[in-house]
């Protein structure tokens, strides 16, 4: 008989790597204590360092931003967006205007 593969919660993979790191339990006591093979306990040392490194890389100085100020920011770029092209589309169409206005439009290029 196979044994079930042992699934872990979120809190469960913490709880595994707070006990190792904090030398609370060795590798071997900790997988014998959640009945896993120590390599399972490895890789959950080596996916939350991974994980914290990225989150250190991704961060930048100081506090990190609300959900409100990351929605404020993507509003703001949009806004800039939409009024760079409100602006190109005045432009071209003061240019049409003017070409109508004075007949420059009906004119053949050729000649």
């Amino acid at each position: 008989m196979v044994a079930k593969r042992r699934q872990f919660t979120l809190e469960e993979k913490w709880q595994v790597f707070l006990e190792v790191c904090s030398q609370q339990l060795t590798q071997a006591d900790a997988a014998r204590k959640w009945r896993v093979d120590v390599s399972t306990v490895i890789k959950i040392r080596r996916l939350a360092k991974d994980g914290a490194l990225a989150a250190f890389v991704a961060s930048k100085p100081g506090r990190p931003p609300s959900v409100e100020q990351v929605e404020l920011e993507a509003c703001q770029q949009e806004c800039a967006r939409l009024t760079e092209t409100i602006k190109e589309q005045a432009i071209e169409l003061a240019l049409l205007r003017g070409r109508q206005r004075s007949g420059y439009a009906a004119r053949s290029p050729l000649g």
